[in-house]
C-alpha cells in the first residue's frame, strides 16, 4: 500500500507521519522542541535542532513502514510560519537562532515603521499589518542585531524552506524554496503579483537574492536526497508544501469559499477560504494566501490568536495546577461555570482582532471561593471567547454568514471546548476523525501532486466528522458571557506602554 509521509516542524514539537490512501494515520513519530527564552517577550528555536528532530521522527517512521512493507508515495512539509532563520547555503549552518513567530522584540521597530507612513503600503500589498509576529523586522533584527551580514552564500526563510532545503541534499544541491502560503507571512511577499517585493524587501533592509524561490503549494520540489537518515527516504519526491494553517485548511476539506476552521494549537487559528478573488482589506484581520494549485492563488481571511494551547501549557508549567495537558478538561467540567473569573491570556500581547502588542495577561474576577478548577475552566472558556471575537469579525468583513465551523488541533479533543464553541458562535462546530488535520493538508497537497488521490473532491472524501456539536446554551446566556469576556479584554489592553524610539 502506498503511503504519504507529512512533516510537521511545529513549534512545540516535530512530528512524522504517513497518511494511506483512504486518509488514515498509520504511523506517527514525535519529538518536542525546546523552547528558549532569552529574555522576557523573546523566543528562539535551535535550527539545527529542528533538522535533528526531523531526521529523528523520519528514521522512526522508516522503521515502522519498513516492518509493514508500505511503500512511499511522496512527502509533504507543513511549518510554524512567520518564524524566521538564516543559514550558511555552503556549509548549512544556522547563523542566528531562529526567531520565533512568538517573539515580540521587533514591536517597537514596528511602532516606528507605522509612524513612517508604511502601514498603507504593507496593509495593501501583503494583506498583513505591521507587526513583530511577521518574518521581515525579525530578519532586519538579525542583521542591525544579531550580527548578520549579507553575502552569496546567505539564506533567510522560514521553517519549510531550512527543511525542504535538508531533506533535498542540504549544501550538496539542496533546493532553497518556499510557497506562497508560507511566503505570505514574511511582509515581503506581494499577494497581489505573487512574487516577492523589491519594495517591501528594501524597506526592511532584505536582500531580495537571500530569500528562496516561491514554486505552487502542490507541486514538486524536488527529492529526498540519499543522505537522509541513512536512504531510508532516497528518491522519494518531496511533493507539498503549506504554512501549518493553511495546510489544516485543506486537511479540513475547506475547499470553498466561506468554508472555515479553527485551529486550536500553541495560539488559534482560525481561516475562512475566501476563493481566488483577492478581498478588500478588513480590519482586525489578515489576508493571506491559503496555498497555490495549478498556477492560481486561493485566498484566506485568517484571524490569529496568540495564546490557546499556550495557556493550558502556562497552568501546567508557570502555576502547577495540572500535571499534564489531559487533566486541563476533567477539572474544568467538575464546575459548572467559572463564577465570574476570566482569564485573557495576552502573555505576549493580543491578535485578532485587537492588534495589541501592549496587552499583558489578566485575571478578573477572582474571589476568595475562586479554585482551581475555576482557573482551569476560564482557560478553556477564553478559547472560545476569543474564537467567536474572530468570526464575528470575519462575517463583518466578508459578508459570508457562518453554517459550520471545522475544528482541529491538539486542544479540539476536548468536547467541552467544542460545546462551548458552538455555545458562543451559534453554529455547528465539527472535529474530524483526526485531529491531525495540518499534517493530513500537507499529505494531501504531496498527494494531488504524485496521483495519490486525483481531485479535489476526492481529498474531500476523506475528511468524514468524527462528531458535531450544536448549540446548547440561550443566546441571552452566551451573549450576556461574552460580553463579560469583553470587559476583561478591556482591562488587559495597553496594559504595557512601551518607551517610544
Amino acid at each position: 500500500m502506498a503511503v504519504v509521509v507529512a512533516i510537521d516542524a511545529g513549534t512545540t514539537g516535530v512530528r512524522s507521519l504517513a497518511v494511506d490512501e483512504s486518509g488514515q494515520v498509520t504511523a506517527i513519530a514525535y519529538r518536542e522542541l525546546m523552547q528558549h527564552f532569552p529574555a522576557p517577550g523573546l523566543v528562539e528555536h535551535d535550527a539545527a535542532e529542528i533538522w535533528r528532530l526531523v531526521q529523528e521522527t523520519l528514521a522512526e517512521l522508516a522503521t515502522e513502514l519498513e516492518a509493514r512493507g508500505e511503500r512511499v508515495a511522496a512527502c509533504g512539509i507543513t511549518n510554524q510560519r512567520e518564524t524566521a532563520l538564516a543559514f550558511d547555503l555552503r556549509t548549512g549552518t544556522p547563523l542566528h537562532r531562529a526567531i520565533v513567530w512568538q517573539d515580540r522584540r521587533t514591536a517597537s521597530r514596528c511602532d516606528e515603521l507605522v509612524a513612517e507612513g508604511h502601514l498603507p503600503l504593507v496593509r495593501r500589498r501583503t494583506g498583513l499589518v505591521l507587526d513583530s509576529y511577521f518574518s521581515a523586522t525579525k530578519w532586519e533584527w538579525m542583521f542591525r542585531n544579531g550580527g548578520l551580514r549579507a553575502s552569496s552564500n546567505l539564506a533567510l526563510g522560514t521553517v519549510d524552506d531550512w527543511v525542504c532545503w535538508n531533506l533535498t541534499g542540504g549544501p550538496s544541491g539542496g533546493v532553497h524554496a518556499t510557497d506562497p502560503s508560507n511566503a505570505s507571512r514574511t511582509l515581503c511577499f506581494d499577494i497581489v503579483d505573487n512574487a516577492w517585493s523589491d519594495e517591501l524587501c528594501e524597506l526592511f533592509g532584505i536582500p531580495r537574492r537571500a530569500l528562496g524561490e516561491v514554486r505552487p503549494s502542490s507541486g514538486r520540489f524536488g527529492t529526498i536526497s540519499p543522505a537522509v537518515v541513512g536512504g531510508a527516504f532516497a528518491g522519494v519526491p518531496l511533493s507539498g508544501i503549506a504554512g501549518d494553517q493553511q495546510a489544516a485548511l485543506f486537511g479540513q476539506g475547506c475547499h470553498d469559499p466561506g468554508a472555515t476552521k479553527v485551529t486550536y494549537g500553541t495560539g488559534s487559528f482560525i481561516l475562512m477560504n475566501l476563493g481566488t478573488k483577492l478581498p478588500d482589506v478588513a480590519d482586525g484581520l489578515l489576508t493571506t494566501v491559503a496555498w497555490e494549485l495549478d498556477g492560481g492563488l486561493v485566498y484566506a481571511l485568517e484571524g490569529a490568536v496568540f495564546s490557546s494551547g499556550a495557556t493550558i501549557q502556562w497552568l501546567r508549567d508557570g502555576l502547577g495546577i495540572i500535571a499534564e495537558a489531559a487533566e486541563v478538561e476533567p477539572l474544568a467540567a467538575s464546575v459548572p461555570s467559572s463564577e465570574g473569573v476570566h482569564l485573557v491570556p495576552a502573555f505576549v500581547g493580543m491578535g485578532s482582532p485587537w492588534w495589541d502588542p501592549d496587552a499583558r495577561g489578566t485575571v478578573t474576577g477572582i474571589t476568595r471561593g475562586t479554585s482551581r478548577a475555576h482557573l482551569a475552566r476560564a482557560a478553556v472558556e477564553a478559547m472560545a471567547f476569543q474564537t467567536r471575537d474572530v468570526l464575528d469579525a470575519m462575517v463583518a468583513a466578508s459578508g459570508h454568514p457562518l453554517s459550520e465551523l471545522r475544528a482541529d488541533g491538539g486542544a479540539a479533543v476536548m468536547n467541552l471546548l467544542l460545546q462551548l464553541q458552538a455555545d458562543q458562535s451559534r453554529i455547528s462546530v465539527s472535529r474530524p476523525h483526526t485531529t491531525e488535520a495540518t499534517s493530513l493538508g500537507a499529505a494531501m497537497l504531496a498527494g494531488l501532486a504524485e496521483g495519490v488521490w486525483g481531485s479535489l473532491e476526492e481529498v474531500r472524501s476523506l475528511v468524514p466528522a468524527e462528531l458535531t456539536v450544536e448549540p446548547a446554551a440561550t443566546e441571552a446566556k452566551a451573549d450576556g458571557e461574552h460580553a463579560a469576556w469583553l470587559r476583561a479584554v478591556d482591562r488587559a489592553r495597553a496594559w504595557e506602554r512601551r518607551p517610544s524610539g
